[in-house]
């Protein structure tokens, strides 16, 4: 049974979904047809209608939510401090560079439990990068779904809930409200380090992240290319907008070098991001040279970090590692008695 339908039903009780426009098939379409979209389709409509019901009792309107103003911020029970990963923009290597500074984590600070969040909703990479492609979570006691593990890595995306060849077409509350239950309805503690694979761009998901939960810092990932790092700056200032900190900017593929003769090849540029980084006030965590080592044990489910240690591209994401670490706050447990 695709964990799906553990989720989804639950997308009802946020009082956002209530006045949502969207057809249920459309909704469900990611888990194929059959007796299961059936079921979830008449699941939800039951909800739909007494939720709507329950909030026009209580003389409330639906848009409305039950606070006032932004929802207050709880932290994920278990989980010490969150690091985003994220770009201005598609195709910069985030995704490669969330999962290796995951296990850099691991290699550098041995003692350090580490988690891996795949928020991309639309295009889940952390599966097939961290060989766990067509594997579903299991459930716990309390309906809570237990991260998968590899390299010692506790990792949760959608794509372990759907199929890996089909879209999903959500319109934005609905990715919102699946980011949510990625993050509540999982029992991820305890983590010293989650770390978050961010979508692309400054949208919903990005504003959904900042809103729930405290976030220890973010890292902005763009090559040296003007047109990439346009779009990072964006990023980086939208983070600042929302309160986030950001830790610095990672400029991947940076360099390439020939494996025939040796030589240096600035293909998408030369040092672009260190006079972005000078301008905003913020320091380049680390280059990433544009390497096929990296390419292909990414796209073989087997990270650089962990499949090739000794070398310089494993060191190089071991140094981002450490740079992140040295620039993270000191944690404090919010929960704790003053």
């Amino acid at each position: 049974m695709n964990l799906s339908v553990c989720i989804a039903p639950s997308i009802v009780q946020d009082s956002a979904y209530t006045n949502m426009a969207a057809p249920m098939e459309s909704f469900f379409s990611c888990l194929g047809k059959g007796p299961i979209q059936t079921s979830c389709i008449q699941l939800f409509s039951r909800k739909f209608s007494r939720n709507v019901m329950k909030k026009q009792r209580a003389g409330t309107s639906p848009e409305t939510n039950t606070g006032k103003g932004l929802p207050k911020k709880w932290p994920i029970p278990g989980v010490k401090q969150v690091v985003l990963v994220a770009s201005g923009k598609g195709g910069v290597g985030k995704s490669t560079t969330a999962v290796n500074l995951a296990l850099g984590i691991g290699a550098v600070k041995k003692s350090a439990v580490v988690g891996l969040l795949d928020a991309d909703v639309y295009g889940p990479s952390i599966p097939r990068m961290m060989n766990l492609s067509g594997q579903e979570p299991e459930l716990t006691k309390n309906n809570l779904m237990k991260p998968l593990q590899n390299f010692g890595i506790s990792c949760m995306s959608m794509g372990f809930l759907t199929d890996e060849k089909s879209p999903i077409v959500w319109r934005g509350l609905m990715v919102m409200s699946a980011i949510q239950r990625l993050i509540r309805q999982v029992a991820w503690g305890p983590l010293d380090y989650l770390i978050v694979d961010m979508p692309p761009g400054t949208g919903d998901a990005q504003l959904s992240m900042s809103q729930l939960i405290p976030i220890s810092g973010a890292v902005i990932v763009s090559t040296p290319q003007d047109i990439a790092l346009l779009d990072a700056r964006k990023g980086a200032e939208m983070f600042r907008k929302v309160g986030v900190p950001v830790l610095g900017l990672v400029q991947n593929m940076s360099v390439f070098h020939c494996p025939n003769c040796g030589h240096q090849s600035h293909i998408f540029g030369q040092d672009g991001a260190q006079a972005v980084a000078k301008e905003m006030g913020l320091e380049i965590l680390g280059d990433i040279p544009l390497h096929i080592g990296i390419r292909e044990t990414s796209d073989e489910g087997r990270p650089i970090v962990v499949s090739s240690p000794g070398s310089p591209q494993a060191a190089a994401y071991r140094q981002l590692a450490q740079s992140v670490l040295d620039r993270l706050p000191r944690y404090e447990d919010p929960l704790a008695p003053s």
